[in-house]
């Protein structure tokens, strides 16, 4: 029958730890190509741009490598918002729809996501705009959070977008979907310079770490040298548009990794014995007369139960552990969570 210690309250140790890792699929630090599927692409229409409705107004995803390939994962969307509907084209054609159509519901959504209602509108730095871009990282790339001061979005025109979490070094504004950084030109949580707004368009954008996306500021467009098209109950692909003007994009993760510590205590009394049945005969004599007076016996395994005495874990040991009356053994078992 097997022997049961319990651990005590000193053979528990709880820690926890930040790990860091690239955003993107394999732990690439960099993404340098845009991949999308053919029909996202506004200029090779595809099922995705055949409707007002379709998914591609809504959003453009981005792949790490040719879209269909077996090997390919989204890595983040990119959308268009507009308050009022312009530079999408409207679910409908008559007049009672004008303006009810996909940039209108991405607005919509993502500022009753931050703010938690649909009247309060996007505001960078005190510069209110129509419309926004949103920068959306996949889930399950971004794990827990985005790391702070690892964001490094460069453009084409040379232009580096970073969060200013570094620079500003206090607390975030917080909002429905958590913390609340800027964006703004510079590197790794480094804003350059000091002004934080461009000439009368505001700042760049907003960060969330913890929920895994960026608002970026449509009206700061110009110095990004990206042209928006706002006209009214329009096809416009604004979202295409900003996609084509990225060249590298860096972003790291962030997750907290819980480990508990069992210090498991073998003592010199204790397991100098076996259950293997292989050690007796049939009429309970033992079969190796040297487990009689000196008994010799291998720690190969721990296996953690609850009360019910039902096995929950069972750790390996790199290699056998000799025990007998004269030896005592501590092994450290580390649970991750």
């Amino acid at each position: 029958m097997a022997t049961y210690t319990r651990f005590s309250p000193d053979d528990v140790v709880i820690t926890t730890e930040k790990v860091f890792t690239s955003t993107w699929t394999n732990n690439t630090n960099n993404l340098t190509t845009v991949y999308t599927a053919s029909a996202d692409n506004p200029d090779t229409p595809g099922t995705n741009f055949s409707t007002p409705s379709s998914s591609g107004q809504y959003y453009i995803s981005v792949y790490n490598t040719t879209a269909g390939s077996s090997n390919a994962e989204v890595q983040y969307t990119v959308s268009y918002g507009h308050k009022a509907g312009s530079g999408s084209e409207n679910f409908h054609s008559d007049d009672s729809a004008n303006g009810y159509n996909a940039s209108k519901a991405v607005y919509s959504q993502y500022r009753s996501l931050v703010y938690g209602d649909e009247t309060r509108n996007f505001s960078f730095n005190g510069v209110t705009p129509d419309d926004i871009f949103v920068i959306n990282i996949n889930r399950a790339r971004y794990k827990q959070s985005l790391r702070l001061g690892s964001l490094n979005l460069t453009f084409s025109n040379g232009t580096v977008l970073t969060d200013d979490s570094v620079t500003r070094s206090g607390s975030a504004v917080m909002t429905n979907v958590g913390r609340q950084y800027n964006i703004v030109s510079g590197s790794s949580g480094v804003m350059s310079g000091s002004n934080l707004s461009q000439t009368n368009s505001g700042s760049f954008g907003l960060f969330y770490p913890d929920a895994g996306f960026i608002i970026l500021n449509a009206a700061a467009s110009a110095s990004l040298e990206i042209d928006v098209n706002r006209t009214t109950n329009n096809q416009s692909a604004n979202h295409a548009t900003l996609l084509g003007a990225f060249d590298d994009f860096e972003l790291d993760t962030q997750e907290n990794i819980s480990s508990q510590f069992y210090f498991v205590r073998a003592k010199n009394k204790e397991f100098n014995y076996t259950t293997n049945a292989s050690f007796i005969d049939a009429n309970g004599n033992l079969n190796f007369t040297s487990m009689v007076d000196n008994p010799v016996t291998y720690i190969t395994t721990v296996g953690l139960y609850n009360d019910a005495n039902e096995l929950l874990a069972v750790a390996k040991l790199s290699q056998p552990i000799t025990k007998d009356f004269t030896k005592e053994a501590l092994i450290k078992v580390k649970l991750d969570y």
